[in-house]
């Protein structure tokens, strides 16, 4: 079958966003001096045009009113829109003819309109120039030129042409929001892809992306339903594993039995033997082993228990009493600190085996004192226990939580166990969504805390 090839979305977004961004903001700057040069290059106005043309004529008919004062006389007395009216009268070389004081800006619009071939108008900042009307005196060209103070408010553009860094300030501000906008499109759902990650990472198997990214046509919507498709392969292969070893630890109790009711019946009969106890010794130690499986593999699992909101001390009150009688049988002080108002919903079982394997390993090693305590700060509870023991290495503080991991300082036979209690207890916290941690005292002792979500 052809395979059909999707076109880049993603990368369609990036060129369209960049390129109409870059393009919008050269557009509106471009844009400014167009809008200038039109503003400039304005037909007069009728009402003017036909005012020039009248006076223009009257010279022309009798140019002895130039050695009168003519033009000024007429301005005296001449208003265009209430305001008065100022006339130039400049010869084919540009002089003007009728006064010394001629503003720049007139003769700055003079060589603007030199340049046209019709009349043309322009409003400066504080006046309105408009003209020229074309007379003939003594067979030479004359040009007569208006102008009208403060005639009409400046277009809004000429606002930005005259404040070029403040045009430039809002032209990065503009360029900076549409990039933004564009950068939170495709940020949002790519954080929404690292904290699925995150939580993935630490063993929170059932966390997938949100809909509102998968749910997305191009690349990144893509890759979030991929990775969907991907921790659901990750969580089903994890539990069918962790269903497999209680499978197999479940199976295995059945030839053990049996072996237990050979031994009890041998030794009935007279048979008991060294090799015997020893045989006896070794069955039990794998009953013992099996029973931990089964346990790792029910609290992996969340099964046979149910979820309930209950009081923190009392679910802990069996647990604390027994390592209370614990500790004092082996002439040892338990200190605890648990807030009674403390509520929270978990798995009764499980955090209290979870807590019972600390304060076993905490009584086992301490040298005289164990501490617990429990409270809460914001949306966390934290439950910490401490010891006064020999703590543990270091680079093995991480390591002592990991299925049948023993420090080097705990590995004698006598000590019991097969380093899965603790890997229990983090996998009943994982279950409530909380983390554990383990960190040396100073001087001497072992402190783990837990953080459970309120």
């Amino acid at each position: 079958m052809a395979e059909t090839h999707v076109p880049n979305r993603l990368f369609i977004k990036l060129l369209l966003g960049f390129w109409l961004c870059s393009s919008l903001i050269i557009a509106i700057v471009g844009l400014l001096p167009l809008l200038q040069q039109n503003h400039d290059r304005a037909p007069v106005p009728p009402p003017m045009a036909q005012m020039l043309e009248n006076i223009a004529m009257r010279i022309e008919e009798n140019p002895a009113v130039l050695q009168s004062d003519f033009l000024r006389r007429w301005e005296r007395r001449g208003k265009m829109e209430g305001k008065p009216v100022r006339l130039y009268l400049a010869n084919s070389q540009g002089q003007v003819v009728n006064t010394n004081r001629v503003s720049r800006n007139v003769r700055s619009f003079m060589l603007m309109a030199d340049e046209e071939q019709t009349p043309i108008s322009h409003q400066f900042k504080d006046e309105f120039v408009f003209g020229p009307a074309r007379l003939m005196l003594n067979g030479e060209p004359y040009f007569l030129y208006g102008r009208l103070p403060d005639m009409h408010p400046r277009p809004w553009f000429f606002f930005f042409i005259e404040n070029k860094l403040l045009t430039l300030s809002l032209a990065i501000l503009l360029s900076g929001l549409l990039c933004g906008l564009l950068a939170w499109h495709l940020g949002k759902p790519l954080n929404s892809l690292k904290k699925s990650a995150n939580a993935l990472a630490k063993g929170d198997l059932s966390h997938r992306v949100d809909k509102s990214t998968t749910q997305r046509s191009d690349e990144i919507g893509q890759l979030a339903t991929a990775f969907n498709s991907m921790a659901d392969s990750i969580e089903a292969m994890v539990k069918n594993q962790q269903r497999l070893m209680g499978d197999i630890s479940h199976e295995l109790r059945t030839p053990l039995t049996r072996l237990q009711l050979s031994l009890a019946l041998a030794r009935k009969k007279g048979q008991q033997s060294t090799e015997t106890d020893r045989i006896a010794y070794e069955a039990e130690q794998l009953e013992q082993l099996i029973t931990e499986l089964l346990e790792l593999s029910r609290v992996k699992l969340s099964n046979n228990e149910t979820r309930v909101h209950l009081g923190l001390a009392e679910s802990l009150s069996q647990v604390l009493d027994d390592a209370e009688f614990e500790a004092e049988q082996q002439g040892k002080q338990l200190s605890i600190d648990i807030d009674e108002a403390i509520e929270l919903s978990h798995y009764p079982k499980s955090l209290s085996r979870a807590v019972e394997n600390l304060l076993r390993n905490a009584i086992r090693y301490a040298d005289y004192e164990i501490h617990i305590e429990a409270k809460q700060q914001g949306e966390q509870i934290y439950i910490c226990i401490q010891d006064d023991g020999p703590g543990v290495p270091a680079e093995e503080l991480e390591a002592i939580f990991k299925p049948f991991y023993r420090p080097d300082t705990a590995r004698q036979r006598e000590s019991g166990g097969w380093g899965l209690g603790l890997a229990i207890t983090e996998a009943a916290i994982s279950a409530h969504k909380g983390s554990i941690k383990a960190n040396n005292r100073i001087p001497n002792g072992l402190e783990v805390i837990i953080s459970l979500p309120a």
